[in-house]
């Protein structure tokens, strides 16, 4: 599994038989390396998953969706949206179910945040947040948290699931902070890989991991923090 980190919590996630987007907030994105363009980033894709509607985790979904016509897996609300601004290559499903697309599958879990969508200076209502499950033949099964609090049904997620690779917000203030991500990773989960997310973006969350990665004590080798755009192999 290849996996590349693009800032906040965009994701790109390469297995065999498919190139999977995670919230692909670039434009607008603080951290998304200047280097790259959405076209770049996005060029391949097959399948985009959204956590939950807000504006810096739609981000350029869209646009992606209808210039790709890669399909989109989201919470019924959100692929609905979709669907009224042209995009008929949906997905839609919603917490507690399992769909399998073809070279993965997906589960949607419980999160503690909100969802919804800035637009004309109105909040347009797009459904519950989620975390997601990615599992695929030959991978370790991979966890996005989403945008969460802490809560104690993780461990209930772990053991359903048993992911080994985590997506984990970090940044304070809309998500975990560092101490509580941490005691949900070392409490709450078994995991291989630990990737923290969700900060180092706007000036209003963490700048740095450096909180969670002391609050991981022995298990801060667990933690690999790669720079936005660059591929790594987990």
């Amino acid at each position: 599994m290849k996996l590349t980190w693009y800032g906040h919590s965009a994701f790109k996630i390469e297995i065999e038989g498919a190139s999977i987007l995670f919230d692909p907030f670039f434009t607008g994105n603080p951290s998304f390396p200047e280097s790259l363009s959405v076209d770049q980033a996005s060029d391949g894709v097959t399948h985009v998953i959204l956590t939950h509607g807000h504006n810096d985790h739609i981000g350029d979904a869209v646009d992606i969706l209808k210039k790709n016509g890669a399909q989109l897996t989201s919470n019924f609300e959100i692929c609905m949206w979709a669907n009224r601004q042209g995009i008929e290559n949906i997905s839609p499903m919603n917490s507690g179910g399992k769909v399998n697309v073809g070279p993965f599958s997906v589960a949607l879990t419980r999160a503690d945040h909100s969802s919804s969508f800035q637009a004309g200076g109105e909040a347009v209502y797009l459904g519950n947040p989620h975390g997601v499950i990615i599992e695929a033949p030959g991978e370790k099964t991979l966890y996005h948290l989403g945008d969460t609090d802490i809560f104690s049904d993780m461990a209930l997620i772990d053991e359903i699931y048993q992911p080994k690779i985590g997506l984990v917000p970090i940044g304070d203030r809309f998500t975990m902070g560092g101490k509580s991500a941490a005691l949900a990773c070392t409490r709450f989960f078994n995991f291989d890989t630990i990737i923290p997310c969700h900060y180092g973006s706007f000036p209003i969350i963490d700048q740095t991991a450096d909180t969670f990665l002391e609050a991981m004590g022995g298990d801060r080798d667990k933690v690999v923090k790669p720079n936005p755009g660059e591929p790594i192999d987990v």
